[in-house]
């Protein structure tokens, strides 16, 4: 039985070899981002690794607070799970933080065997069990981003600035530019796409905010999303093009999966605003600095939500609402009545008001 550590003792250690298990998902890795810096500053002699899902490692590869990446394959069988642990005890860890809190990272936690194990409150699956530390004050009801910020907080960081660094490279800026040159500004990101069906408000939906956007302000409809959005991402372009007035053509590029995180990050960088369902893009662009518009169905704005007052997050109002439900729970006439009930005058007027607070300036080229 290892021995239980006193959060008070986390500023006085030396580690050696840290290791940070967050895996997933999009959203959650870019909110973890900024404690790098902090895990640096009050451990400067450390190496730190993360154990991350093998599609988002290019994400986080390369941040100069990271010594390395460790990719966990989710669907790679028995073998490439025996190798992951059998890696995790080799590298001998000092310090393991465990920010996913599941069964599989729980058993991460404990293939590692460090003596200093740390998780948060929402652990569970058993995952609690591996942890010799648990931080205060980081239950599910409060923000994500603010639940990973208690690491901070707890090593006596917590004044630092959070900075969401993605290492790109120049080709990945040569990219972005590339695909922005001699766009009309605004450029406004629009992300239609979600892993949930009920997270994703309706493309005709976001089609009429489009056109509103384009009416008012001009400038650039800039159309992101995975490989696997691709369908509702030509649905919204195709729709636009329906609603739009004849003799009139926005100005509109579609580049749902053509992107890789790292050249998706150069170019969320230099757009002027993003709107988005809740989702991975929806935190990046945000942790990024971009002002964005959040748009949350199933999920808490509260909760899910990113940091920062420059941002707007418009809810729905139906009594089922941030009940994080993958699969719609009801039938008939009330199935997804989350995405029927949010209407565009209401994500339209925060809209609006995300353009009013970030001023003018972003409104011309």
């Amino acid at each position: 039985m290892f021995r239980r550590i006193p959060v008070s003792e986390l500023v006085q250690l030396q580690p050696r070899r840290i290791c940070l298990i967050k895996p997933s998902a999009l959203g959650d890795v870019v909110q973890t981002l900024p404690l790098l810096p902090v895990l640096k500053q009050r451990y400067p002699g450390a190496e730190i690794s993360w154990v991350v899902n093998r599609e988002l490692r290019d994400l986080v590869e390369g941040h100069p607070a990271l010594s390395d990446a460790i990719p966990f394959e989710r669907r790679g069988g028995w073998s490439a799970w025996g190798n992951l642990l059998g890696t995790l005890r080799k590298r001998r860890f000092d310090l393991v933080i465990d920010l996913q809190g599941l069964l599989r990272t729980g058993v991460m936690t404990l293939a590692t065997g460090a003596p200093v194990r740390v998780g948060l409150e929402t652990a569970r699956e058993g995952s609690h069990l591996t942890l010799n530390c648990l931080l205060p004050e980081t239950s599910r009801q409060m923000a994500a981003h603010a639940r990973y910020w208690r690491v901070a907080e707890c090593l006596g960081l917590g004044q630092m600035s959070r900075e969401t660094l993605i290492a790109t490279s120049a080709a990945d800026s040569d990219w972005a530019e590339l695909q922005l040159k001699d766009l009309p500004r605004p450029i406004i990101a629009v992300h239609p796409g979600a892993r949930w069906e009920t997270k994703r408000w309706p493309v005709e939906k976001f089609a009429e905010l489009m056109r509103r956007a384009d009416h008012l302000w001009g400038g650039t409809l800039l159309i992101l999303g995975s490989k696997a959005e691709r369908p509702d991402a030509a649905r919204v372009h195709q729709r636009l093009q329906e609603l739009t007035m004849p003799g009139h053509t926005p100005t509109v590029r579609n580049l749902a999966g053509q992107s890789t995180l790292k050249q998706l990050s150069a170019l969320l960088s230099r757009v002027d605003f993003a709107i988005s369902n809740d989702s991975g893009p929806m935190h990046l662009a945000a942790g990024l600095g971009i002002p964005t518009l959040g748009i949350f169905t199933c999920t808490s704005a509260l909760r899910s939500g990113p940091p920062g007052d420059q941002h707007e997050m418009i809810s729905t109002a139906v009594s089922c609402a941030a009940g994080y439900h993958k699969i719609c729970p009801h039938r008939g006439e009330n199935h997804l009545a989350c995405l029927n009930e949010l209407d565009v005058e209401r994500v339209w007027a925060g809209l609006q008001r995300l353009v009013h607070k970030s001023g003018t300036a972003r409104l011309v080229a």
